[in-house]
């Protein structure tokens, strides 16, 4: 029996699913990662990868034909000549000196997607501006560095964790050099000096290479089991969702909120936090807000989640208008870095605080995909829902009463299944 590995990588924890040809899941693993500091946050995600391929069972793993891993976008790390990260990872929602943010405005193009603080092109140029260099030779993005633990190759990547780099995928079209589609701005210094760090970027599922000899017999995996070029945590969410037609939209409701939608038409507006991915013949426009359940679960344990919202009555709007943040900062539907939290008043009734953060997020959602469509988005058609706040019913009817199409929770909810999918299949058409 032929199966097909995805690896999903998110913000507090990394799970494997393993589908066979008929896209029947044969087995699923989970880990949280612990508490670590941003020194060992690398360490932690490769003895998670470790320990997720060691729990699947054996007799799976000897019937691995590929795998694919997904991780967090515009999260990057500075590699030396081997690989080894040099420097702490920058997480997908740290962001660059305003300095940093200000230069590149004067390089790239008005709207472009890398123009945000928190993209992986801004973290690059600032952090060449506040560490020493010399050893650098790669940028990795969290997928790519986690992918090559696996397959041996340096420099390599996928159009959409490129996209925030500044990966063109609209140049892409019928050009043989990868490079070609990095855009001629580049030539300005300083990226000039930057770029021969960049990765060659492949379409998300192309087929990289076997893995590892080493790691085939640690495992028992056959040795020509394919490593295949990753995607993002969300976009892997929508794959596994199945939604293919554009007006069809996936929000992923994890530790942040993220919205995607199949559009017919591309839609790049960075100061407002939207930016488009090629999937196949269609464009994939979204945002990713900093607001999401890590907000809820700061307040609320999941035991409390589950029982408090049993006690609100979905169908009543809140009194309660807040921007449900951690820190400062917001990428989507508002970008603004210095953006702070709004979470008063803060009434003594839980349920009633509660209710009021469950209508602002389903309101924030609500703003992100109107932000969509009036910039040229397809029309919103249904909403299918992924992540953990999928599974919160009294959440789900708030959030169809603000966004007025269907709203259902998605078949497959799991990044990892998308993954697996993109494992299985290779590249969209």
């Amino acid at each position: 029996m032929a199966c097909f590995l995805g690896i999903d990588f998110g913000t507090t924890g990394a799970r494997a699913i393993v589908i066979d040809q008929y896209q029947h899941i044969q087995t699923e693993v989970s880990c949280l990662f612990p508490t670590v500091s941003p020194e060992e946050r690398a360490n932690c995600w490769e003895n998670s990868l470790w320990q997720l391929m060691g729990e699947i069972p054996e007799g799976v793993r000897s019937q691995l034909q590929s795998i694919a891993i997904n991780g967090t976008s515009s999260t990057i790390l500075l590699g030396d000549a081997q690989g080894t990260p040099l420097y702490p990872p920058q997480m997908y929602n740290d962001t660059c000196d305003p300095a940093s943010l200000e230069l590149l405005t004067t390089l790239a193009p008005a709207g472009h997607p890398v123009l945000s603080a928190s993209s992986s092109l801004a973290k690059l140029l600032g952090l060449s501006r506040q560490v020493d260099m010399g050893a650098v030779r790669y940028l990795m993005h969290q997928a790519d560095w986690l992918a090559f633990l696996l397959h041996g190759r340096l420099g390599l990547s996928d159009d959409h964790n490129s996209l925030k780099l500044g990966y063109d995928p609209g140049m892409a079209e019928g050009r043989s050099s990868s490079m070609a589609t990095y855009p001629p701005w580049f030539q300005k210094s300083p990226l000039k000096q930057l770029f021969p760090l960049l990765p060659q970027v492949l379409r998300p599922g192309a087929p990289i290479g076997p893995i590892q000899s080493d790691h085939a017999t640690r495992f028992g995996i056959p040795a020509d089991c394919q490593i295949h070029a990753g995607t993002t945590d969300s976009i892997a969410a929508f794959l596994a969702s199945g939604a293919n037609q554009p007006g069809m939209a996936v929000t992923s409701l994890g530790s942040t909120l993220v919205l995607k939608l199949l559009s017919q038409t591309r839609v790049d507006q960075a100061e407002y936090g939207i930016y488009s991915h090629r999937l196949g013949k269609y464009w994939l426009v979204g945002g990713a807000s900093n607001t999401g359940g890590a907000v809820l679960q700061h307040f609320f344990s999941p035991s409390e989640l589950q029982q408090l919202s049993q006690q609100i009555d979905p169908s009543q709007p809140s009194p309660w208008r807040y921007y449900p943040l951690l820190k400062p900062g917001e990428r989507f539907p508002i970008n603004d870095p210095a953006l702070r939290p709004q979470l008063t008043p803060r009434p003594k009734d839980p349920v009633a605080f509660l209710h009021g953060l469950l209508e602002s997020l389903a309101r924030i959602e609500a703003q992100g995909y109107d932000l969509l469509q009036a910039h040229g988005a397809t029309p919103l058609q249904s909403v299918s829902t992924a992540g953990g706040g999928a599974q919160n019913a009294v959440w789900q009817t708030i959030r169809q009463r603000h966004l007025q199409v269907p709203c259902d929770a998605a078949p497959y909810q799991q990044a990892a299944y998308g993954t697996a999918l993109l494992a299985a299949h290779g590249p969209f058409a």
